[in-house]
């Protein structure tokens, strides 16, 4: 048997959803994969998702964060696994955008995730089901 965990990436809005107290079942659902990510340590993420997330709980949801707390949860998050895209990073989003038809923004997020070698991406922006390259799409909430 092996030991090698499947590493499960994290978008911005699974993520929102797992600190966004007012977002009722979507909170508690996205908060409890976040704990489950956090103690078998398969959660991953980018740069792009921690920026996203910063801004939209401080300033979009509708119980917004202090920065100060915004700022710690980034902090205790970066103990993950996290990716910087690269020059490289951003041709092979814009390869995966024109093949599949999906924004620039979710194909920068499919590559960080494939970079990293994840198996499933938790989002409720692509479809769930879909393969992008040998990514599995999974949408919390419709399990």
């Amino acid at each position: 048997m092996s030991d090698i965990k499947q590493l499960e990436f994290v978008d911005t809005n699974v993520l929102v959803y797992a600190y966004d107290r007012s977002a009722g079942k979507k909170h508690l659902l996205a908060s409890n994969l976040i704990k489950k990510l956090w103690q078998t340590r398969q959660g991953c993420l980018s740069v792009q998702v921690l920026q996203e997330f910063y801004v939209t709980v401080t300033r979009k949801v509708s119980q917004p964060l202090a920065w100060q707390e915004a700022s710690e949860i980034i902090r205790n998050l970066s103990v993950w696994q996290v990716h910087s895209p690269q020059t490289d990073d951003i041709l092979d989003a814009i390869r995966i955008q024109n093949r599949y038809g999906i924004s620039f923004w979710d194909s920068m997020i499919v590559v960080s995730a494939v970079t990293m070698n994840c198996q499933i991406i938790w989002t409720e922006d692509l479809n769930s089901g879909q393969l992008y390259e040998q990514l599995l799409v999974q949408n919390p909430f419709c399990l």
